[in-house]
């Protein structure tokens, strides 16, 4: 009984930052290909939840898969966080973008109200301190611009900490 637990509680590999936690569902005998994608997939969560810890007081917690089927990666509300068998998505900044969907990015009706309103209180105020007077948040197919991490070509420390805060920004707006 007790080697049955242990054997189950190596099976994940869990952190908590913040009040974001996450666990990356293992296989019990992985393949070498299965073994690679779990320490870049670990790698990539562990830098974006603490950059995410850094920044909101979010709660949410995370299941991690790795699903070579899965063409990028992907994330729903409900917790569940997918990365497909392509290493280049293998990225904190991939990582980030995902969690925002965990997050109600792109995943529930207010995000999509507040966006076709453009009715951000605290995100606007927060972008145009950045951006300039005229700066907007931009709004389509589940996602959102500047900031929203949504290609690699987006990735930058700054842009990776203005991510987070407007993520944080839009929650407190009732993302």
């Amino acid at each position: 009984m007790r080697f049955s637990i242990l054997a189950a509680a190596l099976a994940y590999a869990s952190a908590a930052s913040g009040a974001l936690t996450w666990s990356l569902q293992k296989a019990a005998a992985p393949t070498a290909d299965q073994s690679d994608a779990y320490a870049k997939i670990e790698a990539a969560m562990k830098k974006a939840v603490a950059r995410y810890g850094k920044y909101t007081s979010a709660s949410k917690t995370i299941r991690v898969y790795y699903a070579p089927g899965v063409p990028t990666a992907e994330a729903s509300y409900n917790g569940d966080l997918r990365f497909g068998s392509d290493r280049a998505y293998m990225t904190e900044r991939t990582a980030m973008h995902e969690i925002a969907h965990t997050l109600g990015v792109g995943q529930t009706a207010a995000f999509d109200q507040k966006c076709a309103a453009n009715n951000w209180p605290t995100a606007t105020p927060l972008l145009r301190s950045w951006d300039g007077a005229s700066a907007k948040i931009n709004c389509g197919g589940g996602h959102f611009w500047p900031y929203g991490l949504n290609y690699e070509s987006e990735w930058s420390e700054t842009n990776g900490n203005r991510h987070v805060q407007l993520v944080d920004a839009m929650l407190k707006d009732g993302m």
